[in-house]
């Protein structure tokens, strides 16, 4: 049987819990809350998919990030500290990000598609992005492939 990225979840939150690692069970615990209440959105409670744990898991990661950056303005770096370091027990199921000349490369064969399609200058950004989203799915934030596209299509 193969495990599903939730299950793996709910075995490494186990060990954290048994390992006493604070951070690392109360990251997951909020992870796994976060995807029940997705599976029971709707009108009728369902399994998520292994992609869709995984939005749940990038949404999740998303949040750490921003509230890190809001407590780090904010003048309390030791909450910002904690936010970080939840965000990193996150990135250990996310895969690998896409570094910025991995993405550069995509979206500038995204822009040489669009351009033989007929899409042209910064009109062509929806067209672009449709190309570059699927390929880059869960290894490049959605605004950080936006400012790329954007880049690309003005150069």
């Amino acid at each position: 049987m193969t495990t599903t990225l939730k299950s793996k979840l709910q075995d490494d939150l186990n060990a954290a819990i048994k390992g006493r690692d604070e951070l690392r069970s109360s990251t997951l615990r909020l992870t796994l809350a976060a995807i029940t209440k997705e599976e029971v959105a709707g009108k009728e409670k369902r399994e998520l998919s292994d992609d869709e744990v995984l939005k749940v898991i990038t949404r999740e990661a998303k949040k750490r990030r921003e509230a890190a950056e809001a407590f780090a303005q904010g003048g309390r770096a030791e909450q910002a500290e904690r936010e970080k370091a939840e965000g990193e027990v996150l990135a250990d199921y996310l895969p690998k990000q896409l570094s910025d000349e991995e993405l550069d490369a995509i979206v500038v064969q995204a822009v040489a598609e669009a351009k033989a399609a007929g899409a042209e200058g910064p009109r062509a950004m929806g067209a672009v992005m449709k190309i570059v989203n699927p390929k880059v799915a869960g290894q490049a934030e959605g605004g950080r492939v936006a400012a790329a596209v954007k880049k690309h299509l003005q150069g």
